[in-house]
């Protein structure tokens, strides 16, 4: 089958691959749709990820298809069932997961290359994170359950209250996510910082009560005072990975606020926080990762209800050849999340 590998730094290469045979307790997957992601950028532009997997490798983490095949022990699913299958399994056994920390899990099962024709799911994931997808959902739309898992996840942990002001900082597709969710669901008033004008107009459909462009607004925190009768937000998201953004929402939070540093930064790098402002604001400060079965659950019945439009954040539909040109239009920021078609 012809399949997706990460080699290193911008390095992508298809290649024919032998099609997965499912073990025990495993299925394959023929994939419908494979959806591009922000952490798929940032892995392929640094070279690696520190949790998620080991080069070279299979590449790719957002996919809905089909069950092809069954291993042994597997009867709760059938060939032909439409599936969404996560990314990961916690273990369900160790000092984290009896609390319920499920994402703190150290044996987490990965599982990726969802650019490829097929996948095998690995048997903790089919037993606690595959999920059926409704027929009339389409599968594009499925896939995209994972990430906003993520943010049902990090929106869980951060202390939101309805009507609370909550500055978004970031516009790619998980910044986009979280307005849509925060305005929907939690009837917050967003106000959504990004870099592209288009992406800015499709955070307003999804519900952000003012966009702002950084390239022409320098002073951030500034204009958040200005906005909040010189309080600060109630609750700030960081959704770009970066540490001075890190810095940026953390100076954006009211005294008493909730700082979510949901985007995860490059390796080994840190941040300066001032201790005064800390200790005398009382600030909380969390940094919240990836999603648990319960959030997945939730994503996916969220995208089936289909309260969120979520195919706004889908740009294109492009072939699994294309992919190394898909991933050169994300590092432009031409497009935000691309539904990849292997057939």
């Amino acid at each position: 089958m012809l399949a997706a590998l990460l080699y290193g730094k911008e390095d992508l290469r298809l290649e024919q691959v032998p099609e997965p045979t499912p073990a025990a307790g495993e299925v394959v997957i023929k994939v419908g749709a494979a959806t591009t992601c922000g952490t798929d950028l940032k892995v392929w532009r640094r070279g690696g990820h520190a949790k998620m997997l080991t080069l070279p490798t299979l590449f790719g983490h957002e996919a809905a298809g089909t069950i092809v095949a069954i291993g042994a022990g597997v009867k709760s699913w059938q060939v032909g069932d439409r599936v969404f299958a996560n990314n990961s399994a916690p273990c369900m056994k160790c000092f984290f997961c009896q609390r319920q920390e499920y994402s703190l899990c150290p044996n987490l099962t990965w599982n990726n290359g969802t650019f490829a024709e097929y996948l095998k799911i690995p048997a903790p994931i089919v037993e606690h994170n595959m999920l059926s997808v409704p027929d009339h959902l389409p599968l594009a739309l499925a896939a995209m359950t994972e990430p906003l898992s993520c943010v049902l996840h990090g929106i869980a942990r951060s202390n939101i209250k309805p009507q609370d002001r909550v500055v978004v900082l970031g516009d790619g597709a998980i910044g986009l996510m979280f307005v849509a969710v925060l305005a929907t669901e939690k009837q917050a008033e967003v106000l959504l910082w990004g870099g592209n004008d288009q992406r800015l107009e499709i955070g307003k459909k999804l519900g952000a009560a003012q966009i702002f462009n950084y390239h022409q607004v320098g002073d951030i925190p500034g204009v958040v005072k200005e906005l909040t009768a010189g309080w600060g937000a109630d609750v700030v998201i960081e959704a770009t990975g970066v540490p001075s953004v890190w810095e940026i929402a953390i100076a954006c939070s009211r005294s008493g606020g909730t700082v979510n540093l949901f985007g995860g930064c490059p390796k080994d790098t840190s941040i300066t926080v001032n201790t005064e402002h800390l200790h005398y604001s009382e600030l909380t400060l969390k940094g919240v990762f990836h999603n648990t079965p319960k959030y997945v659950r939730e994503a996916l019945s969220l995208i089936a209800s289909r309260k969120i439009p979520v195919e706004l954040l889908i740009s294109e539909q492009r072939p699994l050849q294309d992919l190394a040109q898909v991933f050169t239009d994300m590092k432009n920021r031409k497009v935000i999340k691309v539904a990849i078609s292997p057939s």
